[in-house]
């Protein structure tokens, strides 16, 4: 004769002993739930790396004194230092080691490319009055 076994509700449940788990197959079930968490961790990580990854605006980097070909054009020696400002603007490098030097420096980057526009001119003053205009020399390629 067969015993019926019932939960507190009254309805119809396993024998005690029907569904034992071993302690290997516990830590089993342990190990792939471990390895199931990981792996949800990590794919997550990764959906959001990609998803923000290629999103990331970069704003239009322009660095120093926008000179034009024009305005440059008008720089003469004998000019002073006022009216080089007057034409030019502040110079982006004073050095205080070179006086008699102005460095007019200017690049643009656009998003993540390299500087797509760079310019450097270089006026040379002695007794407040301009002796040598040096222009669109080298800057670095990696600017």
């Amino acid at each position: 004769m067969m015993r019926a076994y019932y939960d507190a509700v009254g309805s119809p449940a396993l024998p005690p002993n029907c569904h034992k788990t071993t302690k290997r197959q516990q830590q089993q079930g342990a190990q792939r739930e471990y390895v199931m968490r990981r792996l949800l961790v990590l794919a997550l990580i990764f959906s959001t790396l990609a998803i923000t990854g290629g999103c990331v605006y970069r704003a239009n980097i322009a660095q120093g004194n926008l000179i034009e070909q024009e305005d440059l054009d008008q720089v003469e020696v004998g000019m002073t230092r006022n009216q080089i400002r007057f034409l030019l603007g502040t110079p982006l490098i004073d050095d205080p080691f070179h006086q008699a030097r102005w460095d007019y420096v200017y690049y643009i980057n656009v998003g993540r490319d390299p500087a797509t526009y760079k310019r450097w001119v270089t006026i040379v003053f002695e007794n407040d009055n301009v002796i040598e205009i040096l222009g669109d020399q080298e800057l670095d390629p990696d600017l």
